[in-house]
């Protein structure tokens, strides 16, 4: 009977999914390490279920999903500018996200969500982005793996 009851006990929890996390990226004039312009972390690994939650710090920041930079199927959000921004991701791939009046400056971030690689990474690779925009998401690009 004991072996009944614990078997049971074992399924119950087998059967319960992990918990989805809330994830926070602050979008930041100036990061820690004084770069202008940031999101911060400005990249970020996630499971499917998770949300990622975007922090402006000052009203002069949004945060917004990038055309052509989405997996498969997922829609393109918009944040308002100075308001916070919350990303759920439901779908195995890479997001990117841009401070719209700050890409030009590099203000950019990358979700990474599910293990890689990203059925997507060709695609993300082959979105125009402003120069230093482009530079920094290089960077994050090749910790997506």
């Amino acid at each position: 009977m004991k072996v009944l009851g614990f078997a049971m006990v074992a399924a119950a929890l087998v059967a319960v999914p992990a918990a989805a996390k809330e994830i926070t990226v602050k979008m930041l004039n100036v990061g820690t390490d004084k770069t202008p312009m940031v999101f911060e972390p400005a990249f970020v690994k996630a499971a499917p279920g998770d949300t990622v939650k975007f922090v402006a710090t000052n009203p002069g920041h949004n945060a917004q999903t990038i055309a052509g930079f989405l997996p498969a199927g997922e829609a393109e959000q918009k944040g308002a500018m100075g308001k916070t921004f919350v990303l759920k991701v439901t779908k195995p791939g890479l997001y990117g996200i841009k401070c719209l009046p700050h890409q030009s400056m590099g203000m950019v971030a990358l979700v990474q969500v599910g293990n890689g690689p990203s059925a997507n990474l060709a695609a993300a690779k082959a979105v125009k982005l402003p120069p230093l925009a482009t530079k920094r998401m290089a960077t994050y690009l090749a910790k997506a793996k």
